[in-house]
């Protein structure tokens, strides 16, 4: 008689200190969860039971938890990896204790699938489970449930605070070695403040986005100020790598029923989740919401399956050839390619479909434009020019895509801050 999921969940269940002495071995690759749904416990043990390990490995993206992993003392037992860098991350990247990986978000789970980061040990968060005895990756599917498919060792904080939340994020408790059972909050990210400057650039991006658009933006004062214009529209749909609180108000007045997508249509479509924890409560059991792994969500040719797609994302400073750097400032890597480039791809091969690139046209009180004749020595391009769409800043909104690049150069001049295009119309004159 097949032994029931209660019987292997209890005998699963062990302490956070229990699960990394049995689960880890020195040498051991390990991944962890992302975002709002770092396994914190686990970390803590590890980083408690760290005289016993030498040579691991870690990779993780944003990790919003307590970074015990990323300490000085850790030095000696751990190298960790990460492809997006956070405040803390960078911190420790600066000062050479982690190492960054180049790599677009949807990506990731190919690395794990193909061995060149050779998944031993999965630590994750996920929901209680439900009657049937799968657990959900709740708030954070993105790279987490592929770790745990490549891993040989899943270890799980089980809690009983994640919402549990449907399409491919699931994880039955049999596949879990080892279960740690918390009762936490998730980890609330609170709404960045949106300004006079950010409702100009919403208002500019929002004319974009018509009746049935399916719609993907990130999280910020920016993509707040989009949606706060997009109230009159219809059948709107959510095809996204990222599910915010301004997400859920529209589904909630109306505006987002999906009716219109060409691909999982009347479903909201997302591979991770921050905001408050009134968005969490919103998420659990609703069934309007799938959660999908990266490699589906960011995959470039599946987001461009859905018609008239608007994608619309950031940068910290363009050139006057269109070509985009968002992830670091000249050498210093500042954070990661993340899922920019895939949305740019996707959204050019969907029928209909736009991609929006939308900033302050300056940083530091005005003194620095971020429209420039060149990128910064030793800055990464993220994405090249032959990726870009339209641009969208407080001075007004242009599209590069089919100009030739004397023309874009001037497209991009008319919409720098005023007082920095003479200095831009002298470089054309001059070196185009």
């Amino acid at each position: 008689m097949p032994q029931h999921w209660k019987d292997i969940y209890h005998t699963r269940v062990c302490s956070a200190h229990d699960a990394v002495r049995q689960g880890i071995k020195s040498g051991d690759y390990l991944v962890f969860g992302h975002c709002a749904a770092t396994p914190d416990s686990l970390v803590e043990a590890l980083y408690e039971e760290r005289a016993q390990y030498t040579d691991l490995k870690s990779f993780h993206m944003l990790y919003f938890g307590e970074p015990y992993h990323l300490r000085p003392e850790m030095r000696a037992h751990l190298k960790p990896y990460s492809n997006f860098l956070d405040k803390n991350s960078r911190e420790a990247h600066n000062a050479g204790r982690l190492e960054f990986i180049p790599c677009h978000f949807h990506e990731v789970p190919l690395l794990f699938r193909d061995g060149l980061y050779p998944v031993d040990v999965a630590l994750v968060q996920l929901s209680r489970p439900n009657d049937e005895g799968y657990c959900s990756f709740g708030v954070s599917n993105d790279y987490t449930k592929a770790a745990t498919q490549y891993a040989h060792t899943t270890i799980a904080e089980v809690n009983n605070q994640m919402p549990f939340i449907g399409g491919d994020n699931l994880i039955h408790v049999s596949e879990l070695d080892y279960i740690v059972e918390v009762d936490r909050p998730i980890l609330a990210v609170p709404p960045a403040p949106v300004g006079e400057v950010e409702l100009e650039i919403g208002r500019l991006c929002a004319e974009l986005i018509h009746d049935g658009s399916t719609l993907q933006l990130g999280i910020g004062a920016i993509p707040d100020a989009v949606l706060r214009f997009v109230t009159d529209r219809q059948d709107l749909g959510i095809h996204t790598e990222m599910f915010t609180d301004g997400v859920m108000h529209l589904i909630r007045s109306g505006q987002i029923t999906g009716k219109r997508k060409t691909l999982n249509p009347q479903k909201v479509v997302s591979t991770l989740v921050m905001g408050s924890q009134e968005l969490y409560r919103f998420l659990d059991n609703n069934p309007d919401i799938e959660m999908y792994p990266v490699n589906y969500t960011n995959d470039p040719y599946i987001i461009g399956l859905n018609d008239n797609m608007v994608s619309i994302n950031s940068c910290l400073s363009i050139d006057l050839r269109g070509q985009v750097a968002s992830e670091s400032i000249g050498l210093q890597q500042f954070s990661g390619t993340g899922g920019q480039v895939d949305f740019l791809r996707g959204a050019k091969r969907s029928h209909g479909g736009v991609s929006i690139l939308a900033f302050r046209a300056t940083a530091q009180n005005d003194s620095i434009s971020r429209i420039v004749t060149e990128l910064e020595r030793g800055a990464n391009i993220t994405a090249g020019r032959n990726e870009i769409d339209y641009i969208v800043t407080e001075f007004g909104r242009v599209r590069l895509r089919g100009l030739s690049l004397k023309e874009r150069a001037l497209a991009l001049v008319s919409i720098a801050h005023p007082k920095f295009r003479p200095e831009l119309e002298e470089y054309i004159r001059t070196k185009m």
